[in-house]
């Protein structure tokens, strides 16, 4: 059953970036692609939980800020060492001007 809740309206996050959304003791990490499509993962790298929002986005890539390892946004899979382990990702969807996701 989904549980969607308000992370953000679409205006908060530019094309090829992304923002923080934390909700009860979860990180989330919330992203605008290059299609102006929307994504969700969780907010803190697979490597060492250092969290995402503070890493660079290029086309649907995020890198961590702190050794540089890469995922791929839309899949969770990891692109580039030293990451090795899948974030989990989550359904977006975007009704007017509000971007929801389903934290489960």
């Amino acid at each position: 059953m989904a549980n969607w809740t308000r992370a953000c309206a679409t205006g908060d996050i530019e094309p090829e970036d992304l923002i923080r959304f934390d909700h009860g003791t979860r990180t989330f990490a919330i992203y605008r692609s290059p299609a102006d499509e929307y994504f969700c993962t969780d907010g803190l790298c697979t490597h060492e939980q250092v969290h995402l929002a503070d890493g660079l986005v290029m086309d649907y890539i995020i890198e961590c800020p702190k050794h540089n390892g890469q995922f791929d946004y839309r899949t969770g899979a990891p692109e580039r060492s030293p990451v090795c382990e899948a974030l989990n990702t989550y359904p977006v969807k975007v009704e007017g001007e509000d971007v929801f996701i389903d934290i489960g």
